[in-house]
């Protein structure tokens, strides 16, 4: 099973839009594939309709002591092959409880170990801040993707998450390979055409050669978590973005390189 970790420390760059179209185009292409929510917000939840009331089952459940697993967590969705995982409010109080509660920071890996042969493909959506949960996808994942806007300041959020992956990669003493996914981005301004630039210059080779556009239709929460795959250039932007992402090499093929 392959974990992609879908994280930035800075919000509002299309991160969770970025899980779901990997996700689906994973579960399109035949794979089976577990998106899990480790946002408090749980935009990814709430995108699929989930109720929010009771609280359902979900995430936060990993690191309790119920027992709880990610086979008996999984929620079905309307996209074949594509499950998930839901948040709930009660993650942000994790951070509290990680400074007293030893092995909170490994139990996401745990988990996910668990779960290898059931699916081929668990994409973590994170919360853009770094702390325990972020932690936790992070030390678990095989790859990162970072999606990033064309800005100023999401060029400073990326170094900003580039630089944690390092520390994690350390750490953990095993390759974190990294990939950005340039989003949101408008071609008819001056700064986007020069930030994208940027991008490339700086992070050769780790950046996808394209951008996803600034598209309406990437809002529609409905459409996106149908049966039916969605159309655009948003959509379309993504389907290219996936398929650059599974031609770059994993951990083992760089060492190897």
């Amino acid at each position: 099973m392959q974990v992609w970790a879908i994280a930035n420390q800075k919000g509002g760059v299309g991160k969770t839009t970025t899980t779901l179209f990997l996700g689906r185009g994973l579960a399109q292409a035949g794979h089976r594939v577990l998106l899990i929510d480790l946002d408090p917000h749980a935009s990814l939840t709430r995108a699929f309709a989930v109720p929010s009331a009771p609280p359902p089952s979900g995430t936060h459940d990993l690191f309790g002591s119920s027992g709880a697993t990610l086979a008996s967590l999984a929620r079905s969705t309307d996209i074949e092959g594509l499950k998930l995982v839901a948040a709930q409010p009660a993650l942000a109080t994790l951070e509290r409880r990680g400074a007293t509660q030893p092995g909170l920071g490994l139990a996401l890996g745990r988990a996910l170990h668990g779960a290898h042969g059931l699916y081929d493909y668990a994409l973590l959506d994170c919360p853009p801040t770094l702390g325990l949960l972020m932690i936790n996808a992070l030390a678990a994942a095989d790859r990162l993707v970072v999606p990033t806007q064309t800005d100023q300041l999401a060029l400073h959020g990326l170094a900003d998450m580039l630089r944690t992956a390092e520390m994690v990669e350390r750490s953990r003493r095993r390759p974190l390979p990294g990939f950005v996914v340039p989003t949101l981005y408008d071609r008819r301004t001056r700064a986007g055409i020069h930030n994208l630039d940027l991008l490339h210059d700086r992070y050769e080779g780790r950046v996808w050669p394209h951008a996803v556009p600034v598209d309406t239709r990437l809002r529609d929460a409905n459409a996106l978590t149908a049966a039916v795959p969605p159309t655009g250039r948003g959509a379309d932007a993504y389907r290219r973005a996936l398929t650059w992402l599974l031609a770059q090499p994993d951990a083992s093929q760089r060492q190897a390189a």
